[in-house]
């Protein structure tokens, strides 16, 4: 017998497989002598109510042979077939690399950043020196910003592509299993380098390229079909030319010479809305607190089983947006700047979100309203609003990596921080008044938001959490418009902006199956 359950669990029931046996043996009334093998397909934290739930979804093998799906890939030798171009390798890149090898066709990826080994020299310089390689960073290199920013999984873009298959894919080139069950699945910073190492020689073992050290600097159209590509290499300081009739441009939400250089072929781009705010950083022990419902010196028992608490907030503050973004339990707060004189934060978590510290981007939603002053830089006035923000920290960092900051309430009711919590950010914190850094239209609604959500959790406001600035790489400001159904540029043939960096995915997993997509689109017409 085959049975599929639904059981709400308490933690200490739910991560432990002697004890999911043990309900599933009373919920089938099973006797002693019948034999059960157990698949979990889904596991989810319920913290609505004091008593906090686990919600599991099973498949009960009760006298009859286990039977688990085997991870499988489909790779096909590609060395001799008709080839693909693909600027950058990040997941939107790497995936549709992994996708030519599905269908045949040879991919060949141009990646301006080093190798996933390579790149953490640079972040320690970044970190300990406050020196940023504008070619190897955080943002900038093998596996793209995902790499060292979590790996978190979890993505609503559902309709866009097999969701499944990309968690497959990552489990099949060395992730844990447990990202085909957890609700919000992450892989951890520590964990996904190999993982990204793995998926590289898989595309070399199936005869698909990559380069390193490698940038796009120049693209050669005619007649409005793509011809070329220049690249640049900076470990020969050469420029080479490569003939293409499909280029994928998959380079990150980032890489702003790319806007500058399309925007120089007049191949038209647009700015778009996106966000920008701060990041929020508490004791961890206060949000498992208020999410789990108990007082802090109840959390070790609490805590014994359950993970790091996380959150997920959103309001409207006089029209605008105001939400949580790239939420890291026992996270660490990153330095993302790609050159110099900006500072730019994101966050990250071990895979055993084990550090101290929580921290979220809290971010306003803006529009075309919001960067009107910005009216001569035209489809890149969004861009410059966004390099504007960034340079501002920057100067009221002290000119250095060190990150402008304030304590939450202090900056609700615009009072100095005379001293700083502790802060996981590495280059270290200075106190500012954020306001003037963050200007109005942010600034005032971040204010009016963090009100917001002190009602929503109680506890959330307090100064022993500290806002650092700033968060202001949501999303790419820019969208390469492409056609909807060919997922080519809307007036260059060959050309398929792809992912994040097109403003077209938000997030490893969907920016993976934006990079399949548009393989699949290019094999239709080769095929």
């Amino acid at each position: 017998m085959i049975s599929s359950l639904n059981l709400s669990l308490s933690p200490s029931e739910a991560f432990s497989e002697n004890e999911i046996k043990h309900k599933v043996r009373l919920e089938l009334a099973l006797l002693e002598k019948d034999e059960l093998h157990i698949i979990l397909q889904k596991r989810s934290i319920d913290s609505r109510q004091r008593n906090v739930k686990v919600n599991v979804t099973l498949q009960a093998f009760v006298n009859e042979p286990l039977q688990e799906e085997e991870i499988k890939a489909a790779y096909k030798n590609v060395s001799d077939k008709k080839y693909v171009v693909i600027i950058g390798a990040g997941p939107a890149g790497l995936f549709a690399a992994l996708r030519c090898l599905e269908l045949g066709l040879k991919p060949i990826i141009f990646e301006r950043g080093k190798d996933v080994k390579t790149r953490r020299r640079d972040l320690a310089v970044l970190n300990k020196e406050h020196i940023v390689n504008p070619e190897s960073n955080y943002c900038f290199g093998e596996g793209g910003a995902g790499t060292y920013s979590d790996g978190k999984l979890y993505t609503r873009s559902s309709k866009r592509g097999d969701v499944i298959k990309i968690l497959k894919a990552l489990v099949f080139h060395g992730a844990d299993k447990t990202i085909l069950v957890d609700a919000h699945p992450h892989i951890g910073t520590n964990k996904l380098p190999k993982i990204i190492e793995t998926i590289r020689q898989t595309i070399i073992d199936f005869g698909g390229e990559i380069h390193f050290n490698a940038k796009l600097t120049d693209v050669i159209i005619e007649k409005q079909q793509i011809k070329s590509i220049e690249v640049s290499n900076f470990e020969t300081n050469k420029t080479t030319n490569h003939q293409t009739d499909y280029l994928i441009l998959a380079t990150g939400h980032s890489a702003r010479d790319i806007y500058y250089l399309l925007n120089d072929k007049n191949i038209a781009i647009e700015a778009k809305p996106f966000a920008m705010g701060v990041r929020v950083e508490h004791p961890q022990e206060i949000i498992d607190s208020i999410q789990y419902h108990c007082n802090i010196n109840q959390l070790k028992n609490v805590r014994e089983f359950l993970p790091a608490a996380s959150y997920s907030l959103v309001n409207q503050v006089n029209g605008k947006g105001v939400y949580s973004f790239c939420m890291c339990p026992g996270g660490i707060i990153a330095p993302c700047a790609t050159d110099v004189e900006e500072v730019v934060t994101n966050g990250w978590s071990p895979s055993k979100r084990n550090n101290p510290y929580a921290n979220s981007g809290i971010v306003v939603g803006l529009d075309t309203g919001d960067w009107k002053g910005f009216d001569k830089q035209k489809n890149l006035a969004a861009l410059a609003l966004q390099q504007q923000l960034e340079h501002k920290a920057w100067l009221a960092g002290g000119k250095t990596q060190t990150a402008p900051a304030q304590r939450l309430i202090d900056f609700i009711e615009n009072k100095t921080s005379y001293t700083l919590p502790n802060c996981s950010y590495q280059p270290g914190i200075t106190s500012v008044s954020m306001l003037p850094v963050l200007g109005n239209i942010i600034g005032k609604t971040l204010q009016e938001g963090f009100k917001n959500f002190g009602a929503k959790m109680k506890g959330y406001l307090t100064n022993e959490a500290v806002i650092v600035g700033v968060e202001s790489r949501t999303s790419t400001p820019v969208r390469i418009p492409r056609d909807k159904e060919t997922c080519q540029h809307t007036q260059i043939k060959g050309l398929y902006p792809c992912g994040e960096g097109a403003g077209y995915a938000g997030g490893i997993v969907s920016a993976a199956m934006d990079g399949e997509r548009c393989v699949n689109e290019i094999f239709k017409l080769i095929s």
